[in-house]
């Protein structure tokens, strides 16, 4: 094993952890400095008070949250300037998790999946480059916030909890199959947080959205005055971060379309380790723990992207399946590992 190679791969997934952290302070601050901004003329209320005198009415329209104030600029300068901060040190912080993997494997002459902080790392790795993409794509800035956090937490899990010296592979792992199920189970998993993530921000849109017609309704029945402008702020004042989220269409677009992505990978990478099972322990499938809870999610994102296809299951009902998904892969991921004893107990801590 080369020494000097593991200890640069160290010093790379530090340098990539650094990166992540910073990316997500610039994105949070990106994110907090836009709340200030006023939601979209689609999606801010039309406030029409009016209040009946003799014969006349007097109208006051404008968006929720600022009625009688100018309309302010949708982002701050200085959020947009931390935004773009945001991705540069987010491609940088990739180029050295990509690094510290591969000096991991040159250092061992082996593929750098043999345990939980390779596994994680490599998971960290895929979601990354899975998000640059869908930025790309998309251009939905906004959910770099909620992708980086996840990836943050399990940077620093691998880091300071999960991390294992470099060597030479366990028995049970040596064999060409490590390149096949191994690698597509984490490239899937790591697809399907960026899935999770847009899952979870389109339950919280929704419930927004869903606030804020409230809002209209209250403050539209107001025609006696007994509503005050300024409670109306106050009801828009809770909300108006929220308002900062993509689209309830963007969201759901950006987790269909990263789930149909992954979800063949991730069957491909089930039936592959049935076929490693095979070999290793002389049986396809055995109900193990971790393989039983790899069914489960299976299943899960299955139904995703049926109800997904299914009228009356489009939207918020949707969205519930696959972050039913999300909460599986977490729980196999670290629950099983960690705690539940099994035949893949060599991808644990131990």
């Amino acid at each position: 094993m080369n020494e000097t190679l593991a200890d640069w791969s160290n010093i790379g997934f530090e340098l990539a952890l650094a990166g992540y952290v910073v990316a997500l302070v610039c994105y949070g601050i990106e994110f907090a400095a836009r709340r200030g901004a006023v939601p979209t003329e689609a999606e801010a209320a039309s406030v029409s008070l009016r209040q009946g005198q003799r014969g006349g009415t007097a109208t006051l329209q404008g968006p929720i949250g600022h009625i009688g104030s100018a309309p302010r600029r949708s982002a701050a300068p200085l959020g947009a300037r931390f935004g773009t901060a945001a991705v540069l040190v987010t491609v940088i912080g990739l180029a050295a998790n990509i690094l510290s993997i591969l000096f991991r494997g040159l250092a061992t002459s082996r593929l750098p999946l043999a345990n939980m902080y390779e596994f994680t790392s490599m998971i960290c790795a895929a979601a990354v480059l899975c998000w640059v993409i869908v930025l790309v794509k998309t251009r939905a800035r906004t959910l770099g916030l909620f992708v980086m956090l996840p990836v943050v937490i399990l940077a620093g899990v691998a880091f300071s909890v999960l991390y294992t010296p470099a060597g030479p592979v366990v028995p049970a792992l040596n064999s060409y199959w490590k390149w096949i199920h191994v690698s597509t189970i984490s490239i899937s998993s790591s697809i399907l947080l960026v899935t999770g993530a847009a899952s979870v921000l389109y339950l919280i849109r929704g419930r927004y959205e869903r606030r804020l017609s409230a809002q209209e309704t209250l403050v539209a029945s107001a025609g006696s005055g007994t509503v005050a402008a300024g409670e109306a702020r106050s009801l828009a004042a809770d909300t108006s971060l929220l308002s900062r989220l993509p689209s309830l269409a963007t969201l759901d677009r950006i987790a269909y379309r990263t789930a149909i992505v992954a979800f063949p990978l991730y069957t491909f990478a089930v039936i592959a380790g049935a076929l490693w099972a095979e070999v290793a322990w002389g049986r396809y499938w055995g109900w193990d723990p971790k393989e039983t809870c790899a069914f489960v999610t299976w299943v899960v994102y299955a139904a995703y992207l049926h109800a997904r296809a299914t009228a009356g299951w489009r939207g918020r009902p949707a969205a519930w399946v696959s972050v039913v998904g999300f909460a599986t892969i977490v729980f196999n991921l670290f629950f099983i590992n960690m705690v539940v004893s099994g035949l893949h107990s060599y991808a644990g801590l131990n």
